[in-house]
C-alpha cells in the first residue's frame, strides 16, 4: 500500500495550508490514518489522528488550529492547518494501518515539507 501526500509548502505565521495524503494498492480496509511530523534535529512526532468511525486524537501543540479528517471513499486523509507557527515547521508524513488483499500493512509517505515563516 502506497500513501502519497501533497499539499506542503512556505507560509507566514498565522496562514494556512491543507495537507492531503491519498492510500493506493490492494487495500480491503483502513483502520488508524495520521500525520506525524519532524522537524530538524528532532524525533518523529504525533500530529493527529484518526479511526476509520471518525474518532480524532491530536497532540496538544496543535490542538484548536488543526483538524483531520478523512474520505474513506477515497481513501485520503487530510489535515487542515490554522494559525500556523514557526514551530509547525516541519517534515509532514502520513500513516496508515489496515488489511490489504492477504496482510496487515502499516504504511508510511515520502514526507512533505511545511515551513512556517516568521
Amino acid at each position: 500500500v502506497q500513501l502519497v501526500e501533497s499539499g506542503g509548502g512556505l507560509v507566514q505565521a498565522g496562514g494556512s495550508l491543507r495537507l492531503s495524503c491519498a492510500a493506493s494498492g490492494t487495500i480491503s480496509s483502513i483502520n488508524a490514518m495520521g500525520w506525524y511530523r519532524q522537524a530538524p534535529g528532532k524525533q518523529r512526532e504525533l500530529v493527529a489522528t484518526i479511526t476509520g468511525g471518525g474518532s480524532t486524537n491530536y497532540a496538544d501543540s496543535v490542538k484548536g488550529r488543526f483538524t483531520i479528517s478523512r474520505d474513506n471513499a477515497k481513501n485520503t486523509v487530510y489535515l487542515q492547518m490554522n494559525s500556523l507557527k514557526p514551530e509547525d515547521t516541519a517534515v509532514y508524513y502520513c500513516n496508515a494501518q489496515g488489511l490489504a488483499l492477504y496482510s496487515i500493512f502499516r504504511s508510511w509517505g515520502q514526507g512533505t515539507q511545511v515551513t512556517v515563516s516568521s
